[in-house]
């Protein structure tokens, strides 16, 4: 896969207005509605769960959206998901006692499945489950917090993964969170990835009261990744 999707975060937008949010930065040219869901268990954070998923849809979002769970455990919450309008449903592997079958959950509910890695969680969970992974996210900070710098290391893990999925030949969207903005997209691509979640990145640019502050940064974004 070579085309280039940009995913803004929602965990750094405006809560009080967050459909507006939405509708304003996927008319900037934003392509998937990036949705963190933390538990205060497995991170140290609580923020949305598929309430929010479902007002979006009722908004009338109609971008995909990338449902990231940083829960434990992940079975339970999986079909509310799937009912509230997900697209992807992304799962850490500490989450699950049975990978292989939370991804199969996530594939029978109608969405499609994906596995992310904290900066410490090594590859090798994908050996035997990598024809039943959508997306593979890689994590550059560890999660739970909106606003970390981006941790070097995950270069390598992109470039790893990368080789992986060309071996297999496999059309698997590799997608990378944290830290990510126009400076860095372009080293971050040739590494890999084809898929940017950015959050403060993009809803921290621009004054609230323009609802074209986005078209800058993403215009800049998309500069940078025509260029790699």
């Amino acid at each position: 896969m070579s085309d280039y999707l940009i995913a803004p975060s929602i965990l750094s937008a405006d809560f009080a207005k967050l459909g507006e949010e939405v509708d304003n930065v996927l008319a900037s040219g934003a392509d998937i509605v990036h949705f963190d869901v933390m538990d205060n268990h497995y991170v140290p954070n609580l923020t949305i769960g598929p309430l929010v998923c479902e007002a979006l849809r009722k908004h009338g979002v109609t971008a995909d959206i990338d449902v990231h769970m940083m829960v434990k455990p992940v079975d339970r919450i999986t079909p509310d998901f799937a009912k509230a309008g997900a697209t992807y449903i992304t799962f850490h592997p500490e989450g699950s006692e049975h990978i292989d079958r939370s991804l199969q959950l996530i594939r029978d509910h109608g969405c499609k499945s994906g596995l992310v890695f904290n900066p410490a969680t090594p590859l090798s969970h994908l050996d035997y489950v990598l024809d039943k992974v959508d997306m593979i996210l890689i994590m550059s900070v560890n999660p739970g917090f909106g606003g970390q710098s981006f941790i070097p290391a995950a270069m390598d893990k992109l470039r790893a993964c990368r080789k992986m999925i060309d071996d297999a030949g496999l059309e698997i969207r590799l997608e990378i969170d944290g830290g990510v903005k126009a400076e860095n997209i372009a080293e971050i691509a040739a590494a890999g990835a084809d898929t940017f979640v950015a959050g403060s990145g993009i809803f921290g640019k621009g004054k609230d009261s323009d609802p074209n502050r986005y078209d800058t940064i993403l215009g800049q974004m998309r500069e940078k990744l025509a260029k790699v």
